[in-house]
């Protein structure tokens, strides 16, 4: 048998562990927020990947990128410092949870719009399927939107991530899809965590000290989660898919994390969701279809 027909399982079961992991990172914040600055979460995250790749690498000796080491560290400060801050500052002003999730859910549009940039063409079929995903994503979040402590610094920051990660996956797309995940990574978590670090530092006070902290368990679970799970698994399925897929096609994967993390929130939490939530995530996977369909 050949590699390609081993490995063809696994490469077609990528997308559904992608959305499966990402879709967590709202449900750790709701066990890493109230025990930590969010800036200061981000800090410890990045660190925590660095900590654990970088031995790693040397180890093996993976090859570091030639001539693509500022493009690979401009992306990760898109997708990782950029997005990750910018919605978790916003949920900690009190941007409410759904409305952040259907603001970043305008990104599949917004890098269809811009696919021309970088060389991809929408076809018809895919721009229905975007339109479906979004409507999709407004009903599950529908009745967990709410505009009470909502404020123009925090709809500014949700924005902010949403364009930041949008401009991110294209820049990737473009100027570096293909590089070592492992030395890519660092690189990545590296530049986020110098462009994150000076903003903790000035507004929560971090230090290595972290009194901000609280070492709870639930915390430590989160924080462990984000960097082992999150920002090591997720990411490097992210960047395979980048590297494999349309810049379109990947980012309509997101579609999917709301309608997952509300299922998630129901077997954790107890949340309930209607029936037009339950049609709302019909009308994603439906939607995603459309845009990934050969």
């Amino acid at each position: 048998m050949s590699t390609d027909a081993r490995s063809s399982p696994w490469l077609a079961a990528m997308p559904f562990f992608f959305v499966l992991i990402w879709s967590t990172g709202f449900i750790v914040a709701k066990f890493g927020l109230p025990y930590a600055p969010p800036l200061t979460f981000l800090a410890l995250r990045f660190i925590g990947v660095l900590i654990i790749l970088l031995p790693l690498v040397l180890l093996l000796r993976a090859p570091w990128p030639v001539g693509t080491m500022r493009h690979i560290a401009v992306a990760g400060i898109l997708v990782q410092a950029g997005y990750l801050a910018g919605v978790w500052c916003a949920i900690k002003l009190g941007m409410p949870a759904g409305l952040s999730a259907l603001i970043v859910g305008m990104q599949p549009v917004l890098t269809a719009f811009a696919a021309p940039l970088i060389g991809e063409r929408v076809r018809p079929r895919q721009w229905i399927g975007l339109i479906f995903g979004l409507c999709g994503v407004a009903l599950v979040v529908a009745n967990k939107i709410t505009v009470i402590g909502l404020t123009w610094e925090s709809i500014a920051l949700c924005v902010m991530a949403l364009l930041s990660i949008t401009i991110g996956t294209m820049y990737q797309k473009r100027y570096c899809p293909h590089f070592d995940l492992r030395t890519g990574t660092i690189i990545q978590f590296a530049a986020s965590c110098a462009v994150v670090v000076p903003f903790a530092i000035y507004f929560e006070d971090f230090s290595p000290a972290l009194q901000g902290v609280q070492w709870t368990p639930s915390f430590i679970g989160a924080l462990l989660w984000s960097v082992v799970a999150l920002s090591i698994g997720a990411i490097f399925l992210l960047f395979a898919l980048i590297r494999k897929s349309a810049a379109t096609q990947v980012t309509s994967l997101l579609y999917l994390t709301p309608p997952t993390t509300a299922l998630m929130a129901w077997v954790a939490f107890g949340e309930v969701f209607s029936l037009v939530g339950i049609a709302g995530m019909l009308l994603a996977v439906i939607g995603v279809a459309f845009v990934v369909k050969k």
